[in-house]
């Protein structure tokens, strides 16, 4: 008996999931497609909320924002589940690192006793304001639309949750329990800090949810960030001794520089969809760059003792540009 074996290709009948196929074409698509595109809620949602009889469940007329189809607002990281906890598990394994290398060696015992209460005083009520931005995110994932924009908000979400605890851990290591409790008084009672609570306050109360993201993650982290971690961190405290607070931070600043390519990304998407957008746009980073600013103008004062409306202009004239090229005119 003779046997002939051969190789035969099987042509698939489809190469991708229906929906991928109107968008992209009849071709395999990437895990980020699968993961992300045409899969938002829109149809069959049975019952109105009963907190809000007059918007639907998943509503895109909730924000001032238009856009034809919703699915343009792609985060250029392509961010889906296992991209993001792979990319967040290389960053936590470094700050692991760091932190053992500065307990390990004793540095934080051997920090000058002026910078080590000027870092505890400006970190620690951060991540306050950190749960802030966290609960800011978690509702532009619940009230947003389309699964490009909302997904990376969560993850945002949890990326802010865990700068709460690296700031949480940071204030135990240099000051033990109480510096939470003294973190906690600083953010509810000092005048210093006030206006930065009451902006994170009432952007909580925004119900618009492409405001909250312009007000949260476009305004307050494009001027918290690198005025608090870059300037005052890494420059200045760094220079005067604090090389290790600069260490215990690194995953704020890294994560800045990642998560803005997102948020510029999406603001000039959205400016260029119409002129309408680009307005409400100005609109809503003219009035919440304003507010930010003078929010963090006492606790900038508090720390430093010259330049300090000279460096914040600086960063807000840098803000203002890095804006300014997504098509919205500052």
């Amino acid at each position: 008996m003779q046997i002939d074996l051969r190789t035969v290709n099987i042509e698939p009948v489809r190469k991708t999931f229906d929906h991928l196929a109107r968008r992209f074409g009849d071709k395999p698509a990437s895990r980020y497609q699968e993961g992300s595109y045409d899969i938002q809620a829109a149809e069959n949602l049975h019952y109105r909320p009963t907190w809000d009889p007059e918007q639907e469940l998943y509503d895109p007329n909730l924000s001032r924002i238009r856009m034809k189809d919703w699915y343009d607002l792609k985060d250029p990281r392509q961010f889906y589940y296992s991209t993001y906890t792979l990319a967040r598990s290389r960053q936590q394994e470094n700050m692991e690192a760091n932190f053992a290398f500065v307990e390990a060696r004793g540095l934080q015992d051997m920090l000058p006793e002026d910078i080590k209460d000027k870092a505890l005083n400006l970190l620690v009520p951060l991540r306050h304001a950190a749960w802030g931005a966290n609960q800011n995110n978690t509702l532009v994932c619940g009230y947003g639309f389309g699964v490009v924009f909302t997904q990376p908000c969560m993850y945002h979400a949890m990326d802010n949750l865990g700068i709460s605890q690296y700031l949480s851990r940071i204030g135990l290591l240099l000051g033990g329990t109480d510096a939470l409790e003294q973190g906690k008084d600083t953010w509810m009672n000092d005048s210093n800090w006030q206006s930065l609570r009451r902006y994170v306050e009432d952007t909580m109360a925004i119900r618009d949810p492409f405001e909250v993201f312009v007000a949260q993650n476009v305004v307050l982290d494009g001027l918290l960030y690198p005025i608090v971690y870059e300037r005052l961190v890494d420059n200045y405290l760094a220079s005067q001794g604090g090389q290790a607070v600069a260490m215990l931070t690194q995953f704020m600043t890294n994560w800045f520089t990642e998560s803005k390519k997102w948020t510029t990304g999406v603001l000039k998407v959205a400016a260029a969809e119409s002129p309408e957008n680009a307005q409400v746009l100005t609109e809503w980073v003219n009035h919440w760059s304003d507010r930010a600013v003078s929010a963090l103008l006492p606790i900038v004062n508090s720390v430093l003792d010259e330049r300090v409306d000279e460096m914040v202009s600086e960063e807000l004239d840098a803000f203002r540009v890095r804006i300014t090229k997504t098509g919205i005119a500052l």
